[in-house]
Protein backbone atom coordinates (compact mmCIF):
# COMPACT_ATOMS: atom_id res chain seq x y z
CA UNK A 1 0.00 0.00 0.00
CA UNK A 2 1.01 2.91 -0.59
CA UNK A 3 1.76 6.32 1.68
CA UNK A 4 -2.11 8.03 0.59
CA UNK A 5 -4.03 5.06 1.14
CA UNK A 6 -3.15 4.38 4.42
CA UNK A 7 -3.52 7.61 5.24
CA UNK A 8 -7.13 7.21 3.83
CA UNK A 9 -7.50 4.23 5.79
CA UNK A 10 -6.60 5.97 9.17
CA UNK A 11 -8.82 8.67 8.81
CA UNK A 12 -11.71 6.86 7.96
CA UNK A 13 -11.50 4.41 10.83
CA UNK A 14 -11.39 7.77 12.75
CA UNK A 15 -14.00 9.30 11.30
CA UNK A 16 -16.12 6.22 11.97
CA UNK A 17 -15.19 5.80 15.37
CA UNK A 18 -15.93 9.01 15.99
CA UNK A 19 -19.90 8.74 14.43
CA UNK A 20 -19.66 5.61 16.47
CA UNK A 21 -19.13 8.14 19.67
CA UNK A 22 -21.91 10.03 17.98
CA UNK A 23 -24.47 7.69 17.65
CA UNK A 24 -24.38 6.22 21.73
CA UNK A 25 -24.12 9.84 22.46
CA UNK A 26 -27.91 9.92 20.63
CA UNK A 27 -29.09 6.67 22.14
CA UNK A 28 -28.00 8.48 25.56
CA UNK A 29 -30.01 11.77 24.61
CA UNK A 30 -33.25 9.25 24.12
CA UNK A 31 -32.62 6.67 27.17
CA UNK A 32 -30.77 8.54 29.68
CA UNK A 33 -33.59 9.18 32.68
CA UNK A 34 -33.09 12.95 33.51
CA UNK A 35 -31.80 16.28 31.95
CA UNK A 36 -28.31 15.92 34.57
CA UNK A 37 -27.36 12.41 32.75
CA UNK A 38 -28.61 13.66 29.39
CA UNK A 39 -25.97 16.63 29.40
CA UNK A 40 -23.38 14.07 30.18
CA UNK A 41 -24.08 11.94 27.34
CA UNK A 42 -24.03 15.12 24.61
CA UNK A 43 -21.21 16.56 25.96
CA UNK A 44 -19.18 13.01 25.72
CA UNK A 45 -21.05 13.01 22.48
CA UNK A 46 -19.63 16.02 20.91
CA UNK A 47 -16.28 15.94 22.78
CA UNK A 48 -15.04 12.06 21.63
CA UNK A 49 -17.22 11.97 18.62
CA UNK A 50 -16.80 15.53 16.85
CA UNK A 51 -13.03 15.79 17.96
CA UNK A 52 -12.32 12.09 16.39
CA UNK A 53 -14.50 13.04 13.09
CA UNK A 54 -12.45 15.73 12.76
CA UNK A 55 -9.29 14.31 13.40
CA UNK A 56 -10.14 11.86 10.60
CA UNK A 57 -10.89 14.58 8.36
CA UNK A 58 -7.48 16.21 9.26
CA UNK A 59 -5.28 12.65 8.68
CA UNK A 60 -7.20 11.89 5.49
CA UNK A 61 -6.80 15.76 4.10
CA UNK A 62 -3.11 16.06 5.60
CA UNK A 63 -3.24 19.62 4.37
CA UNK A 64 -1.44 22.61 6.62
CA UNK A 65 -4.47 24.66 6.18
CA UNK A 66 -6.97 22.02 6.81
CA UNK A 67 -4.64 21.10 9.91
CA UNK A 68 -5.26 24.66 11.24
CA UNK A 69 -8.39 25.04 11.04
CA UNK A 70 -9.43 21.98 12.15
CA UNK A 71 -7.07 22.00 15.45
CA UNK A 72 -9.13 25.76 16.16
CA UNK A 73 -12.38 23.67 15.67
CA UNK A 74 -11.44 21.55 17.91
CA UNK A 75 -9.94 23.31 20.57
CA UNK A 76 -13.15 25.52 20.67
CA UNK A 77 -15.44 22.66 20.60
CA UNK A 78 -12.98 21.15 23.72
CA UNK A 79 -13.90 24.47 25.84
CA UNK A 80 -17.42 25.77 24.56
CA UNK A 81 -18.87 22.12 24.82
CA UNK A 82 -17.69 21.52 29.01
CA UNK A 83 -19.00 25.05 29.66
CA UNK A 84 -22.21 24.78 27.97
CA UNK A 85 -22.93 21.64 29.84
CA UNK A 86 -21.70 23.30 33.09
CA UNK A 87 -23.83 25.93 32.47
CA UNK A 88 -26.71 23.96 31.69
CA UNK A 89 -26.77 22.08 34.02
CA UNK A 90 -26.51 24.55 36.85
CA UNK A 91 -29.50 26.68 35.18
CA UNK A 92 -31.68 23.08 35.27
CA UNK A 93 -30.72 22.58 39.27
CA UNK A 94 -31.35 26.30 40.13
CA UNK A 95 -34.77 26.38 38.17
CA UNK A 96 -35.80 23.29 40.43
CA UNK A 97 -35.39 20.46 37.85
CA UNK A 98 -35.37 17.20 39.73
CA UNK A 99 -32.73 14.29 39.68
CA UNK A 100 -33.56 10.88 38.80
CA UNK A 101 -35.26 9.34 41.66
CA UNK A 102 -32.52 6.45 42.30
CA UNK A 103 -29.74 9.16 42.02
CA UNK A 104 -27.14 8.72 44.76
CA UNK A 105 -26.17 12.17 46.01
CA UNK A 106 -26.78 15.78 44.91
CA UNK A 107 -23.33 17.36 45.64
CA UNK A 108 -23.94 20.83 44.63
CA UNK A 109 -27.47 20.70 47.05
CA UNK A 110 -24.99 19.65 49.44
CA UNK A 111 -22.35 22.36 48.77
CA UNK A 112 -24.92 25.22 48.44
CA UNK A 113 -26.60 23.85 52.15
CA UNK A 114 -22.90 24.07 53.50
CA UNK A 115 -22.15 27.26 52.37
CA UNK A 116 -19.27 26.47 50.01
CA UNK A 117 -21.25 27.93 46.69
CA UNK A 118 -21.12 31.85 46.25
CA UNK A 119 -24.22 32.44 44.89
CA UNK A 120 -23.76 36.42 44.49
CA UNK A 121 -20.10 35.43 42.30
CA UNK A 122 -22.09 32.79 40.32
CA UNK A 123 -20.30 29.70 41.47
Amino acid sequence: MNDMAIKEIVGLALILLGVGFDISGCVGLVRLPDVYNRIQASTKCVVLGTTLILIGALVWMGSAAAMVKGIMCILFILITSSTAAHALSKAAHRSGVELWKKSVCDRFAEDRANGQVNEEEGE
